[in-house]
């Protein structure tokens, strides 16, 4: 195959071009920064530039760029940023793919479980309505704006990801050190529910969306058993062999990161269910957290 991929210099979008180059694909990588080699190709998202004849003759597009949405406080400019970043680049990409005499067969968009808001323990499918707050609004601007690629006759698919664990990077990598240190602890009542897959399943079942014709539309990219988050805090504090006893305290995450930040995306909570994967015969191979956490953690 030949894939283009953006967000390559991410946790998810370099595992899943070691993967593609493993497999014998070749990758051709949209990037924002000066290009490396012959094969990567120059865009610019927010101005709506990109070099349009480079991107002709390709079989698949996987689209993971956008600026990082957990890793500083959400002031009125950052949280412009995160919604242009995603809605604009993806309209502009999905605009110039439409546009080429040599379309793609398909684009695998990105979308994150944000998109269903805090939901307690509803159980959601990609059949479940969008919520309320910032990243629900994030991800449907977001989705939306594939529609160019779709009315154009390219597969879109639009993956709902939730926590991706890898102790090199993410969500898992930050948690780490304080659970290493024995600090670690559930956040707020512990009772939000965490929808959480390996990034080797998030490869996978992206691998499994580019070459599986029968699937479009929203996919959720989660495990199919979400925890709470005072089970993840158990078992992670298990993993690393540390107590769990006190509480993360709050208090000091939003002086950090800021209340609406922290309440979206650590005190809500989303019980994700992955029927479309499911339903098209992906199979885990972490269906269960226990052992998604031992494997990333050796890994490492």
């Amino acid at each position: 195959m030949d894939v283009l991929v953006t967000g390559s210099h991410g946790l998810i979008g370099s595992a899943l071009i070691r993967t593609l180059r493993t497999d014998g694909s070749r990758v051709r990588r949209l990037v924002r920064s000066e290009p490396e080699g012959t094969d990567d190709v120059r865009w610019d998202p927010i101005a709506g530039a990109v070099d349009s004849a480079r991107l002709e003759g390709l079989d698949a597009v996987v689209h993971l760029a956008g600026a990082g949405i957990g890793d500083r406080r959400w002031t009125p400019a950052r949280k412009q940023l995160i919604l242009d970043s995603r809605a604009r680049g993806t309209r502009l990409l999905s605009e110039t793919l439409a546009s080429l005499a040599r379309k793609p067969a398909v684009l695998v968009s990105g979308s994150a479980v944000g998109y269903y808001g805090d939901r307690g323990d509803d159980l959601l499918t990609e059949d479940s309505g969008s919520g309320d707050g910032f990243t629900a609004e994030v991800c449907r601007a977001w989705e939306v704006a594939t529609a160019p690629a779709a009315h154009a006759g390219i597969r879109v698919v639009t993956i709902r990801t939730g926590i991706v664990l890898d102790a090199r990077g993410g969500a898992l990598a930050r948690m780490l050190l304080p659970f290493r240190l024995g600090l670690g602890g559930r956040i707020g009542s512990g009772r939000q529910y965490m929808s959480w897959i390996a990034l080797d399943d998030e490869v996978g079942a992206i691998l499994h969306a580019i070459r599986n014709p029968a699937l479009s539309g929203p996919v959720n990219l989660t495990a199919a058993n979400p925890v709470t988050n005072a089970q993840f805090t158990a078992a992670l504090g298990h993993a690393v062999h540390r107590p769990t006893l006190l509480p993360t305290p709050l208090l000091a995450l939003k002086a950090v990161y800021g209340g609406e930040l922290v309440q979206n995306l650590l005190v809500a909570g989303q019980r994700v269910l992955p029927r479309r994967l499911e339903s098209t015969g992906y199979e885990f191979a972490y269906p269960e957290l226990d052992s998604a956490l031992s494997a990333v953690l050796a890994a490492r």
